[in-house]
């Protein structure tokens, strides 16, 4: 029994050692016949420029010195080491310069280094690419640098050079085009009025154009001093006088051309009429601006005038015969070689009336003007759209009944205009002055419409109210008898501007006045 289990046990340690030796010879089999892979190293481990490893033959490709060379001395082979890592794809085949094969001497196959070649020539194009992106892109922003250093340089020198211009424009009195060689001309050193005087001779027709371009080009805009629909009114100055400046819009051409037409007539410069000096357009980069210079009243209009400060008989009597002598000038047709055609207003009111610093009157805004054609007999109407004010129309205007061929319904409109003046100066006089309101003020809104100052004038033919106290005051009573002779509901009844003059030419030199 007990050697039975000895041979049992013998037995079984014998197979054992066999199965042992087995896998030792198994392991060191693949070694003495292991990948054998071409070399170029000097190292021990490659005689015979042959190598023998358990992985991968590998053949890879450098670049020395910037450039790359197709010969076997400069490409680089050796062989994987057995514990690459991972075995089946280790990482260092992945580079892609490399290449990893498993057959003998596969890595000095003719493929293989035609391969080896492909990826030489096409790490070299890269290069070079990646050299002449980097090339062009110097380029460009050194072409970025140039364009902004030289838009630098213009904007400096424009900057430097803007307020030289200024200065030198404003130097002289006239532009180049405009102006006299002689710099010792009367009209260098003259003021506004001595210019109109030396270039009009007489003819009251205003400026010359290049003269009044010069003037125009040289006003200082201070600030602006009313608005209307046309446009603004500013207060300027040239060479130390202040002038008023009236800026129309764009689209108000035709009023802005109308208006300097009709200030430039032949004689029609009057000292009751708003001085002319000039009408220009001025581009400014964005818009077009049309101005049109007048002389300039500090007191302002009328309307304002009346709106603040009370007035006595004396002062009443004056500014009423200087209206009317301003509009016995314009209604008055001069014949001769140079004649003045008759003139109408037709929007003759408070506002369109400026008080001068002797506080006469003068009458300004002609830019609804019409003018009397003698010689054909026909009436010179303006082509705007614009009607006169409302609350000034006379009766005849309002009802459409108005004939506008003829030349004198025209005048008869301006009058009964004057009329209401009249009433509204005569209500700021005495020494128990009324509240300044405009006509019509207790019977129509603010800002009334056709159709209710129709209903007032036309249909119901109301007049503003005289208070009783004016039939006790001899000037008030006289200046309330020529109101109502000015605003008769038929237009042939009323007073002519000459009449209305003369009448206030007798109030003004009776006894009771005292001027």
């Amino acid at each position: 029994m007990f050697l039975f289990k000895n041979v049992a046990m013998n037995t079984f340690y014998r197979r054992r050692y066999f199965q042992l030796s087995f896998l030792i010879v198994s392991f060191y089999l693949p070694l003495a016949n292991g990948l054998k892979c071409y070399c170029n190293s000097d190292s021990p481990s490659c005689p015979n420029s042959t190598c023998e490893t358990d992985g991968f033959c590998m053949a890879s490709t450098s670049i020395e010195n910037g450039e790359h060379k197709r010969t076997y001395q400069v490409v680089a082979l050796s062989c994987l080491q057995s514990n690459a890592f991972p075995p089946e794809n280790p990482i260092k085949c992945k580079n892609p310069r490399t290449f990893c094969c498993k057959n003998d001497f596969c890595n000095s196959d003719e493929v293989y280094q035609e391969r080896l070649t492909k990826v030489l020539n096409a790490s070299s194009s890269a290069s070079e690419a990646s050299s002449m992106t980097t090339a062009w892109q110097v380029v460009l922003w050194i072409m970025v640098l140039v364009v902004l250093g030289v838009c630098g340089a213009i904007s400096l020198w424009w900057a430097k050079r803007a307020p030289k211009t200024i200065k030198r424009e404003n130097r002289s009195l006239f532009a180049p085009d405009d102006s006299f060689c002689d710099t010792r001309h009367p009209m260098m050193t003259a003021t506004i009025r001595d210019m109109i005087e030396l270039t009009t001779s007489g003819s009251g027709s205003g400026l010359p154009l290049l003269v009044q371009r010069s003037i125009a080009r040289q006003i200082q805009l201070v600030d602006i001093i009313g608005k209307g629909r046309f446009g603004e009114v500013w207060r300027g100055r040239w060479r130390g006088e202040n002038v008023a400046v009236k800026i129309f819009s764009s689209r108000e051409e035709c009023s802005w051309f109308r208006e300097a037409e009709i200030y430039q007539t032949v004689m029609l410069r009057h000292e009751n009429i708003l001085g002319f000096i000039a009408a220009d357009n001025k581009d400014n980069g964005t818009w077009t601006q049309l101005w049109l210079i007048t002389d300039y009243h500090e007191n302002g209009s009328l309307f304002d005038f009346l709106s603040v400060r009370t007035i006595d008989a004396a002062t009443l009597v004056k500014m009423a015969l200087s209206i009317a002598t301003g509009l016995a000038h314009l209604h008055m047709d001069i014949v001769g070689t140079k004649g003045k055609p008759a003139i109408a207003h037709r929007d003759l009111k408070s506002k369109n009336i400026l008080v001068k610093a002797n506080l006469s009157c003068v009458i300004g805004d002609l830019g609804l003007a019409v003018r009397h054609n003698v010689a054909g007999d026909s009436v010179d109407v303006p082509s705007t759209n614009r009607v006169g004010t409302k609350r000034y129309m006379a009766p005849e205007v309002l009802d459409e009944s108005m004939d506008g061929r003829q030349f004198d319904p025209y005048k008869r409109s301006d009058v009964y205009s004057l009329g209401l003046v009249l009433w509204e100066m005569a209500r700021r006089c005495g020494a128990l002055p009324d509240e300044y309101q405009p006509p019509y003020y207790d019977l129509v809104p603010p800002d009334p419409a056709l159709e209710d100052m129709r209903r007032v004038v036309c249909i119901e033919k109301r007049r503003p109210v005289l208070p009783n106290r004016w039939h006790s005051d001899p000037v008030l009573s006289a200046i309330s008898k020529v109101m109502k002779e000015c605003w008769y509901q038929n237009p042939a009844a009323r007073l002519t501007a000459l009449r209305i003059k003369k009448t206030l030419a007798n109030i003004a030199t009776t006894d009771h006045m005292k001027l």
